[in-house]
């Protein structure tokens, strides 16, 4: 996902690691760290998530599985995941949905409330003019901006982030870069509001699990999430426990 970082003044462009028909496995074959994200079915809330490192040339655990959840309606397929195993009854990821993506995705920064949480320019601290467009027709979907620093204001819909508890602690998944209207939008890992309440497409987690992967991510992660049953069907071409 392409990230319009506006804060100090300065606007930032960063350009996210994600996953396209091609790159999927390149993508962890340079990865150092790998979150691996399952649930039992595409349209279960609850999930679990394991942390591992790469040692090697090959993975350890050092962290889970902890309770996780997904969307409110399950997950959904990034079309971009050519591994998917082709079946026509599987969802498709898109915007409105209520479904978190599934697939290999990069991890393209973390965010938070505080005004610095881990150093260099991974971490973007929210402010209360920080918004992530979900407007369909706006040039800026799927895109955070700073809405006192972007001339075009040509949205109707976002999510301004400072206002949104969950979002406390915080890491944007790297779903649907370059983007095309209408794939989805706003793709994070962030604090749950409750165990067991979905959300709109993020995965999220309680708070202290949250803060601790913040604090762990770096611009080398991976994130490879889908359910268990289809995860089992394709970790051996993607090299994964």
């Amino acid at each position: 996902m392409r990230f319009l970082l506006t804060f100090l003044m300065i606007a930032v462009v960063a350009s996210a690691q994600q996953s396209s028909p091609q790159d999927s496995t390149a993508l962890l074959a340079t990865a150092h760290k790998l979150i691996v994200v399952t649930s039992t079915g595409w349209n279960e809330v609850n999930g679990q998530m394991t942390r591992y490192e790469r040692h090697g040339k090959g993975w350890k655990k050092i962290a889970g599985p902890i309770a996780v959840v997904g969307g409110k309606n399950g997950m959904a397929w990034d079309d971009h995941f050519l591994a998917r195993p082709q079946h026509t009854s599987d969802p498709i990821k898109h915007e409105g949905d209520g479904r978190s993506p599934a697939g290999v995705f990069g991890i393209s920064h973390t965010f938070g409330f505080a005004p610095k949480i881990t150093s260099g320019d991974f971490y973007l601290p929210l402010t209360p003019t920080t918004e992530c467009v979900d407007d369909v027709q706006s040039t800026h979907y799927n895109t955070i901006v700073d809405r006192m620093h972007t001339k075009d204001v040509d949205w109707n819909s976002s999510e301004k982030m400072r206002q949104i508890e969950g979002y406390r602690y915080g890491a944007v998944v790297a779903y649907n870069d370059p983007t095309t209207a209408g794939r989805g939008s706003c793709i994070f890992l962030h604090v749950w509001s409750a165990p067991g309440a979905g959300t709109a497409g993020c995965t999220a987690m309680p708070e202290a699990d949250a803060q601790g992967l913040l604090r762990w991510l770096d611009e080398k992660t991976v994130l490879v999430q889908m359910p268990q049953a289809e995860y089992e069907q394709v970790k051996s071409q993607l090299g994964t426990p």
